[in-house]
């Protein structure tokens, strides 16, 4: 199984997801381009896609797809109300409609042989899910645009091998920032993005032994740096309840401009 980030930031992400014989996407939110050049690197091609797994509607999450769904016909899976959202974007041009395909939060659903579950996030988008996915034993997750974290989602992260999880944004760049107070008080409410500070919280309650590894996504281009995010995790799990240090565990910044590191469980 792996787990590589194409791109994750503010500005677009796009996740691969995989094993030997399926491939998957979680989003689809930069450039066709961007995301076949991706696909290539690690020896995969848009045509060999099996699914496209959708978060929730913003742009930056959705951006590529319907040039992506033209090229190549891949099944699109989301939720009902997040399926209804993406109909209403004209700027994804024309595509088959039969393509997308609703799912339900906490009902799993195969493709090839990965097992997927959607569980419900706080967002502010119609009916936004992160994601996991299962290959045998082995389960990764992408969890980004979480307003806030709780019992649930920490429950639907728990015995991972790998995750891509949201440290979005620095709070006191935030505060100080150019962001009009509108734009802060969103990104800062219950259904905006996890901090630095809460990724590192969050991270405390999933930490166990074969947690290989962690990258921290969705980064803000204007209210974070990539080696701020890395330290305050790292602080914040340094600093916590658990029984582990922050250097007992693989972390690394997944970048906007590009690919992670490929994670191979």
């Amino acid at each position: 199984m792996r787990l590589v980030s194409i791109a994750s930031g503010s500005s677009g992400n796009c996740i691969y997801v995989g094993s030997d014989t399926t491939h998957v996407l979680v989003d689809a939110g930069v450039s066709n381009k961007k995301i076949e050049a991706g696909l290539n690197e690690i020896g995969v091609k848009g045509s060999e896609l099996d699914a496209i797994v959708i978060t929730h509607e913003h742009s930056d999450h959705v951006r590529g797809l319907g040039i992506l769904a033209r090229k190549h016909p891949v099944p699109i899976y989301s939720t009902k109300e997040t399926i209804e959202e993406i109909l209403n974007i004209s700027g994804l041009g024309e595509y088959p409609r039969e393509l997308l395909h609703p799912i339900e939060p906490d009902v799993d659903f195969a493709v090839g042989d990965l097992t997927i579950q959607a569980f419900r996030i706080d967002h502010d988008a119609a009916n936004p899910v992160a994601y996991r996915l299962r290959c045998g034993r082995k389960s990764v997750a992408v969890a980004t645009d979480m307003g806030h974290y709780d019992q649930y989602i920490i429950d639907h992260l728990q015995g991972l091998d790998a995750i891509l999880l949201e440290s979005n944004h620095d709070v006191r760049m935030l505060e100080t920032g150019p962001y009009p107070y509108y734009l802060k008080r969103r990104i800062l409410g219950d259904h905006g993005h996890l901090s630095n500070d809460n990724a590192g919280q969050l991270l405390n309650y999933l930490l166990h032994d074969n947690l290989k590894k962690i990258l921290l996504g969705h980064l803000s281009k204007t209210n974070n740096y990539p080696e701020l995010a890395y330290e305050t995790v790292k602080l914040e799990i340094d600093q916590g309840d658990s029984e582990y240090r922050a250097s007992d565990f693989s972390i690394a910044v997944a970048r906007r401009d590009e690919m992670s590191e490929i994670v191979t469980l």
